[in-house]
């Protein structure tokens, strides 16, 4: 999601990376420093005004199976790079890197992105996902990361840094 969809949606920017030189690329840019609870709150708002579809977060195995797109191993170090926005002090604006197969910008990189299950203490997902606990997972890494963070199998807990944290929706037809 971009700070101009959160904007949209929930009339402010929560995002810690808003200043730019050009007029409105910040828009453009990830929103970040948001909570899982905030992304609730946005879902909740997001499905009340678009009453021909369901939006909700991907389940980390949806999440993975997205930014795999269609591979079946790991990505190479030297496909994170082209990829992955990383290694920079700020966020970039959505879709610089070389999309994955399936067309998806930035599934790794920029920003940690929350998914909708429970984290299992583990550094990879169970074959089931917990069904409670205190944090979420996030997938993905961010713009501070480096390729060791970059890879699909591996998770984290939230709320991480919060000012490198942002989302990507699912949105299914009613």
């Amino acid at each position: 999601m971009t700070q101009a969809q959160w904007k949209q949606v929930m009339g402010t920017n929560p995002s810690t990376f808003q200043g730019s030189k050009v007029k409105d690329e910040a828009d453009q840019h990830p929103v970040e420093q948001v909570s899982w609870q905030d992304v609730q709150q946005f879902l909740s708002k997001l499905n009340a005004l678009d009453k021909s579809h369901h939006y909700r977060l991907p389940t980390e195995f949806e999440w993975e199976y997205a930014a795999r797109g269609g591979a079946q191993d790991d990505i190479s170090w030297k496909a994170i790079w082209a990829s992955a926005q990383m290694g920079s002090p700020t966020t970039s604006k959505v879709g610089q890197k070389a999309p994955n197969a399936w067309g998806l910008y930035d599934m790794l990189g920029n920003v940690w992105e929350w998914v909708q299950d429970y984290y299992n203490e583990k550094i990879f997902a169970d074959p089931t996902p917990p069904r409670s606990g205190t944090q979420h997972v996030l997938k993905g890494a961010s713009f501070v990361g480096d390729v060791k963070n970059a890879t699909y199998m591996t998770h984290a807990a939230g709320p991480g840094n919060g000012w490198d944290v942002g989302f990507r929706v699912v949105m299914d037809a009613k």
